[in-house]
Order: C-alpha cells, then sequence, then structure tokens
C-alpha cells in the first residue's frame, strides 16, 4: 500500500470526511518519502471570523457548565485517544517523520494530559486571603476567560494542541486551533477523534473546538481578534516576535513557547553510560527536530578524550532511515528548508575551526526526501552559529575547566528552555539549580533536555518566550482572576486606616 493510501485508509476509519484531505489546493508532503499525501482546503479570513464568533458564543455556555462536568468530556477525549493511539501515532510517523515509538509517544502525553485535566477539574482552587478589617472576608475566585486560540508547530503537532486545549476546556474556555500548514492531517484526525468524544459526552455546545487549516493569513486574524482573549503560540523566536507585540497591542494575552539552544555539561564525577544515553536522544530525537533537542555539550577537560569518542563511535552506528519500513533511529528532516539550514550550519561552524563527525546525506531510497545523518561538531570556540537553534540533529561539543564557566556559556544564549547537567557531585548539582546555575525553564540533573512529563510546568525564559503549558499551576494562564471581598459586618471600615465620614 502507497502511503498515500495508507493516511486515506487511516483517516477514514477515524471518520475523517475524504472531502477535507482530497480537494484542496495546498498540497501535503511526507517527509519520509518526499511524495504528496493529500490535499487540504485553506480556511479564508472571513471564515476565521466567523469561526471565531461561534466560538464565543459556545464559550457563553460552556463557562456555566461546572468544571467537573467539563472534566467528564476531557476524560471521554482520552479514551478516545487511546483507542486511536495506533491509527494516531501512524498518521505522526507518516506527516511528520517520527520513529514509531515517538509517534505512538506522542499520542501517550495526549492521553497524559488528558487524565491531568480531568483531575484539575476539581481543583480550579482560589484562596481565602486574611484582611484586617473585621467582618470581612477576602477571597479570589479563578474564572473562564474565554475564546483560546492555539497556534501550533509541525514537530509536535498533536501534542502540543492537547496540553492547550484538555487545560482550556476544563477551566471553562473554548478553543480555536490553527496546526502548522505542514502537518494538517493530524489535526483533521484530532478533531474527529474530539467529535467522538464530545457526542458522548451529549450536550457539548457547537463551536466548542473549531479547526482553522490555512496559512499566515488565518494566523493574524486569530492572533489580532479581540474576542481571542488568550493566544497559544508554538514556534520558532522570529514569530513570536510577531505574534506577541500584536497580542499585547489589543490588551491580549500571551503564552509563548518558542525555541532553545539547549546544553548539557558532563562533570568528571559523571556516570558517562548515562550521559552518553541522554545526549544521544536529546540530539538525535527526532531528527534533532525538537524545541528541546540538545544543541551545545560542555565536556570536562579530564573526561574529555574519553568521553567524546563514545559519543562519536554512536553517532557513527545510529540507524538513519524510513520510520514506516525500518526501526531505524532516526527518520528524516521536514522539508528541503531544514536541510538547507542544517549544511549552513555545518559549514559556518567548519569556518570556526569545527571538526565535523557525521552530518552528510543518506539515501535512503527516497530521492525528495532529506535524509541525513546526525552531525557532532567539535568546536574550539562557543561564538557565531554555536549560539544560534539550528532546528536539525547538529550537536556542538566544547572542553570546560572550570563549571562557572561552562553555566556562563550555557547561559550565553538568546534562548533559555532546556539544560541538564550530569554529575554525582551534589555540590555541582545543587549549583546548577540554583539562582547562580542554570536560567532555563526547564533544569535538570542526570536525565536529558527532552522528554519532559506533562506534570511539570513545560516552557522557558527569555527568547523561549516565558510561556508555560501542561502541567503544575499552567492552568491559570486560561483563566482570569478575581478578587473579592464580602463584608458581612454592620460597618463600613476602610482599609488601611483610611477615614472618609460624609455625615
Amino acid at each position: 500500500m502507497s502511503v498515500k493510501a495508507e493516511i486515506a485508509d487511516i483517516l477514514t476509519r477515524l471518520g475523517v470526511n475524504s472531502a477535507s484531505y482530497t480537494s484542496g489546493s495546498t498540497k501535503i508532503i511526507s517527509p519520509v518519502t518526499g511524495e504528496e499525501i493529500a490535499s487540504v482546503a485553506d480556511v479564508s479570513a472571513a471564515d476565521t471570523s466567523a469561526a471565531i464568533d461561534k466560538a464565543h458564543e459556545a464559550f457563553k455556555v460552556w463557562r456555566n457548565v461546572p468544571a467537573p462536568r467539563r472534566g467528564e468530556l476531557v476524560r471521554l477525549l482520552g479514551e478516545e485517544l487511546r483507542a486511536a493511539k495506533e491509527d494516531l501515532g501512524r498518521i505522526i510517523s507518516i506527516e511528520v517523520g517520527k520513529i514509531t515509538s515517538e509517534g505512538l509517544g506522542e499520542i501517550q502525553e495526549m492521553i497524559d494530559i488528558c487524565d491531568f485535566a480531568t483531575g484539575l477539574s476539581r481543583q480550579l482552587y482560589g484562596l481565602t486571603i486574611a484582611t484586617e478589617r473585621p467582618g470581612h472576608r477576602m477571597m479570589e475566585q479563578w474564572h473562564p476567560v474565554g475564546v483560546v486560540g492555539v497556534i501550533s508547530a509541525f514537530n509536535f503537532p498533536a501534542a502540543v494542541w492537547s496540553w492547550n486545549a484538555a487545560l482550556a476546556l476544563v477551566c471553562g474556555d473554548t478553543v480555536v486551533w490553527k496546526p502548522s500548514e505542514k502537518t494538517p492531517l493530524i489535526s483533521l484526525a484530532c478533531a474527529a477523534v474530539f467529535e467522538k468524544a464530545a457526542a458522548r459526552f451529549g450536550d457539548a455546545p457547537d463551536g466548542l473546538l473549531t479547526l482553522l487549516i490555512g496559512d499566515r493569513a488565518v494566523g493574524e486574524v486569530l492572533v489580532d481578534h479581540a474576542k481571542v482573549p488568550v493566544i497559544s503560540a508554538t514556534g520558532s523566536t522570529r514569530m513570536g516576535r510577531e505574534v506577541g507585540p500584536r497580542v499585547a497591542a489589543r490588551f491580549g494575552r500571551s503564552i509563548l513557547e518558542l525555541g532553545g539552544n539547549n546544553a548539557g555539561i558532563v562533570c568528571p564525577s559523571a556516570d558517562q553510560d548515562m550521559a552518553l544515553a541522554a545526549i544521544a536522544f536529546g540530539a538525535m530525537g527526532t531528527a534533532g527536530q525538537r524545541c528541546t533537542s540538545q544543541r551545545r555539550t560542555f565536556v570536562h577537560d579530564s573526561i574529555y578524550d574519553q568521553f567524546v569518542p563514545r559519543l562519536k563511535a554512536a553517532y557513527k552506528s545510529v540507524t538513519v532511515g524510513s520510520p514506516l519500513t525500518t526501526d531505524a533511529l532516526v527518520g528524516p528532516l521536514i522539508d528541503t528548508r531544514a536541510s538547507d539550514a542544517m549544511e549552513r550550519a555545518l559549514e559556518q561552524a567548519k569556518v570556526l575551526g569545527g571538526t565535523i563527525t557525521g552530518g552528510e546525506k543518506i539515501d535512503a531510497g527516497y530521492p525528495n526526501a532529506h535524509y541525513r545523518r546526525p552531525a557532532i561538531v567539535e568546536m574550539p570556540v562557543h561564538e557565531g552559529i554555536v549560539c544560534e537553534e539550528t532546528f536539525a540533529p547538529v550537536l556542538y561539543v566544547m572542553r570546560y575547566i572550570d563549571l562557572d564557566d561552562a553555566i556562563e556559556k550555557q547561559n550565553a544564549v538568546g534562548a533559555g528552555l532546556s539544560s541538564t547537567i550530569f554529575t554525582l557531585d551534589m555540590r555541582e548539582a545543587e549549583q546548577f539549580l540554583s539562582v547562580a546555575g542554570s536560567d532555563c525553564g526547564i533544569a535538570n540533573v542526570n536525565i536529558g533536555t527532552s522528554g519532559a512529563e506533562i506534570g511539570g510546568a513545560f516552557g522557558g525564559e527569555k527568547e523561549t518566550g516565558g510561556g508555560r503549558e501542561s502541567g503544575s499551576d499552567a492552568w491559570k494562564a486560561y483563566m482570569r482572576r478575581a478578587t473579592n471581598t464580602i463584608n458581612y459586618s454592620r460597618e463600613l471600615p476602610l482599609a488601611q486606616g483610611v477615614s472618609f465620614d460624609i455625615a
């Protein structure tokens, strides 16, 4: 069966109308084979605005549904995702190029956030606050905020939507989703799965979830619309620089999850086997196309000549090939642009004195696809292209002597998403996690930069955007806070001892 026929078979099985992926003008190319697998129709700017209006009307109904009842819908969504896991994971492998375990892992992440959000629906707590005025009670409440716009990227085309949608729905919001133009098929499948859950739920308002497949113009309407108080956008720092100011100009709220130039430090006491495995996955997993991919590694001078040759050997031995027909650990880059960016980065690193292992193009049997062996680049300097994010499997490796210097270099880039240190020295680990250590939103010890669980808030600082999604108290970004004071006394004392007698 051809890839095109397989994707059609899966989408039909999931209940997606064939017209939505066979009759459009926008061609969808699988990075695995480089062939066209579908064609979708873009919505217009006018259609986008009308969809937002509809979502706003649905919000007026949904906000009044008790939160535990809203959680029931998300629980049902989790059940439907479990039933469709194999099919959804296969779509991600076809459309993104992820290996089978990573495609399935992304769907598991969606299931996990549904479980988390279902429990959260009974834990949307406010505080009771001590008040200085007798006969008064002060408290805070959290209320639904409205329509939440979700703009997702190609590399996690389903999970990122679910992080936002599951939380927004239990919080009482409605969701308008604009997926990446590169990966609309998994979004069609997710929308169909959601509709199954909504049908089982029974009384979900029409417009609870709206899918908008389109280009930049659709995103601009979503970003600028006054009825979308929250925009959650995942993508490049360049994209965030455009989205953030536009949302702020209308006093909207942005949840930005942008780029990452993530680093790891390998200390003298490190468990080298553990560090090797963690760095290999962090740097090569998803062909280096995760925002949390490890892109820089600082290895202590005393173990460099022992550790780095082992890392290079792992890079030379890793299998690269089709995730659909082989058990390769590394699949293709998403498109020509990504492959060209990798080529330019390697050329620039060479000019700076870098020594490259790997990076060559791989003939996987598909002339229009882009397979490349992951590259290790031993660098004499930490500057230039090393300090920029290249969304490809390129890992820069550098020596260090002083831990303070390694941490300073780790932090000396624009992004601040994920970081890690490999050490068995408690002092080194605690220094790395301290206020004087890593400046990233994610700071790990003895695990890789990739593979965050949904229980923690996900996101980073600086040019990563400062947004948080998924676990912990990230739910608060999808709600508005109201501080309430109730006077049950017969007096009207003012705060701070102010006196204002009018009689």
